[in-house]
Order: C-alpha cells, then structure tokens, then sequence
C-alpha cells in the first residue's frame, strides 16, 4: 500500500485528527487540526514529513481550529468544501480528486450533518467520514445547518453505495472501536437500516 492513515485521539470532545501519508514520497495532509497539535507536530518532525495540506471535513469549530497554527509553522494550503465560509485556501466540490504525493484522494459532497460536509475516499481503501458517518451512528441533524432530508441523501445515495471493503475512519470516537468499514457499518449500525426518505426523516428527527 503506497500509503497509510494515522488516527489521532484529540481534545476532550473524543475527535480524531488524521494524518494521510504518502509513503514514497513522505508527503502528508492533515485532517481536522483541533487540540493537541503537540502530537501533530511531534510525528511531523520525528518522520520529516512534508505537509502538502490542511483539509477540513466540515468547519465546524471542533474540526478547524487548528488550522491557523498549523499553516503558520508550516506553510500550505487549507482546502474546504466550497460552501464553507471559514477561511480556507482550495474550495472543493463532490468528485474532485487530487494527490497526496502519490496516493489519490477522492472528495464526496456529503451534506446533511453540516452545509459543508465532505468524506475523503484515500487510493479506493479507506474512507474518512468526518462527522457523516460514525461507527454505528451518524451525525447530529439538529445543529445550525443540519437537514435529515440531506443527510439521508448522503448515506443511503452515496455512502451506502460504496465498496464495502472501505475501512471507516470517523470524525469521533463516539463507536464500540475507532474504525470500521462500510460493510460492518451496514450491518450493524441502527441509523442504516433500509428506510424510505420519510421513514428515515421521522425516525432519525422524531424517534419513531
């Protein structure tokens, strides 16, 4: 595998942070800075990796604050979905791709926890979820921004349709274990059970 994902425990709301490595090329993204960037750092100057980026799964506070001490250490990009109005660099779209030294990152647009939500497919093997997709949840839908109408849209039209074999990497360590994959995620977790846009709408607003 020309890469690998390293998941880091941050902050006492149970974030991850992620590092996406290029192994051939020592070339990093950083995903979701919040707190102890002391880890971040570390691992960066221990490894000499070369940060290409900063990528943000959705701007809510606890997944961009970091950003700013992170580009003004290292000098690169802040990339963000194109409708997030935090600062940001690279405005993305569902499908762009772009490289990682060598590895391939594939953007899907996955509204629904937040106007601006992305997941992050790395080399077609793994998938970083943000705040779409927990390890047998889903995120918040009641938050400034949230629509269970889009968040349906998201799983069961785009999620749900993807490789089953694609390790999950959440946004939070809010599961039974820090990673999935999406075929676990479809047996086993309650907001996926086969439900028609209404019946998901009720059950995931009203509880029924």
């Amino acid at each position: 595998m020309t890469f690998k994902i390293e998941q880091i425990a941050v902050g006492k709301m149970a974030n991850f942070t992620y590092l996406i490595i290029d192994n051939e090329e020592k070339e990093i993204a950083v995903i979701d800075p919040s707190w102890d960037l002391e880890k971040i750092f570390e691992r960066i100057n221990k490894n000499e990796y070369k940060v290409k980026y900063v990528i943000n799964t959705h701007s809510h506070f606890d997944h961009i604050i970091g950003n700013d001490q992170i580009v003004s250490n290292i000098k690169c990009k802040v990339m963000q979905h194109n409708n997030s109005r935090e600062k940001h660099d690279i405005s993305l779209n569902d499908g762009d791709e772009f490289m990682i030294g060598k590895t391939i990152v594939h953007v899907i647009f996955t509204p629904g926890h937040s106007k601006d939500s992305i997941c992050l497919i790395v080399d077609s093997k793994a998938i970083i979820t943000g705040d779409t997709l927990f390890v047998g949840n889903c995120g918040r839908i009641d938050l400034p921004g949230s629509d269970p109408e889009e968040m349906y849209n998201s799983l069961f039209e785009k999620i749900m349709n993807l490789d089953n074999n694609l390790i999950v990497y959440p946004g939070h360590d809010y599961g039974y274990k820090p990673t999935s994959t999406i075929e676990e995620e479809k047996k086993n977790n309650y907001i996926l059970v086969p439900r028609t846009r209404n019946e998901f709408i009720r059950f995931i607003t009203q509880g029924e």
